[in-house]
């Protein structure tokens, strides 16, 4: 029993003086960090704000070497961040056709951006020089590479919508000089029945490397109905005859295939269109037959077609 005791007492005695070591630990640590320090570090440089008329191609330092002083909180907590400082190119200086920011002008950029008790003792001395490419702007269409499948009796109504049709590219004036259009990633819809809307995205050509876009996608909208057929017999006109001749056709009059909504078939009349064979055009004096032409159709239907190309005639003289 007594052993026990004494047993329990020896553990809680180690117990005690471990923690009063790590409260002394502790404390010391904490004292130490409270101190001031210098410390050597590495700052990775982020250019921001290049002119709107260039772009960044190079630059002669992507870091920069520094030396610091603050305490030893402010060490421990800056050992974990990201040592990244913003370097402002908008006042970019020039001289001799080199662009450059002297050492002074981004010393107190990178000073700004410490915080309050921290202070910058040592920096490279170098300054910082780049090389720009001088930007130039187009606007060119967008070509889109779609394919539509309809359901039998099922077409597109009215113009397919792409937006933007246009888009203004940005680059090396030698980039985009014989950039013409720029096409869309493939799209095909099959089997259409009802309205649709895709975004689909545009191509970039492999030798825009410095070339921005205004816009990386195009929206594609179409509107689909049902269709239907319709045949309307339309007479023949015949143009440019000779003075003193008549002609007869034969047949004398054609049949036209009209495709449109049901609505717009109702309303189709023959008067709506106008076929004329032109006689001018007629090279032999034997010749037996004359070329149609559909000189006028409704706007509103989506296809109207001869179902005959030629017709026969004979001419009289009078």
């Amino acid at each position: 029993m007594i052993n026990k005791i004494k047993r329990s007492l020896k553990k809680r005695k180690v117990k005690i003086f471990l923690l009063f070591l790590l409260c002394s630990g502790l404390a010391w640590f904490i004292s130490n960090l409270s101190e001031d320090y210098v410390s050597n570090a590495v700052f990775n440089l982020e250019y921001v704000k290049v002119p709107d008329s260039l772009l960044l191609d190079k630059a002669s330092k992507n870091m920069v070497n520094v030396k610091l002083r603050a305490v030893g909180f402010q060490f421990l907590g800056f050992n974990f961040k990201n040592k990244s400082v913003k370097i402002d190119l908008s006042q970019i200086e020039m001289a001799h056709s080199k662009f450059y920011v002297p050492q002074e002008v981004y010393r107190r950029q990178i000073e700004r951006q410490l915080s309050g008790s921290m202070t910058l003792l040592e920096m490279d001395r170098d300054t910082l020089f780049f090389d720009f490419l001088k930007l130039s702007s187009k606007e060119v269409p967008v070509s889109p590479q779609i394919k539509l499948d309809f359901v039998q009796n099922y077409l597109l109504d009215g113009d397919l919508e792409i937006k933007p049709e246009k888009i203004t590219i940005t680059g090396p004036k030698e980039e985009i000089d014989t950039i013409r259009s720029v096409k869309s990633s493939k799209l095909q819809l099959s089997e259409l029945t009802s309205d649709f809307s895709r975004k689909i995205m545009i191509i970039r050509p492999q030798q825009l490397k410095h070339t921005m876009f205004s816009s990386e996608s195009v929206s594609i909208k179409g509107k689909v109905a049902r269709f239907s057929e319709k045949v309307i017999q339309v007479p023949i006109e015949v143009i440019n005859l000779p003075a003193g001749t008549q002609i007869r056709t034969f047949p004398d009059s054609v049949s036209i295939l009209c495709k449109a909504k049901i609505k717009e078939l109702r309303n189709l009349e023959k008067s709506n269109f106008q076929v004329i064979a032109d006689y001018g055009v007629v090279k032999e004096d034997n010749a037996k037959t004359l070329s149609l032409k559909l000189a006028k159709s409704p706007k509103d239907i989506y296809s109207a077609n001869l179902l005959e190309a030629e017709v026969e005639f004979i001419l009289k003289r009078e």
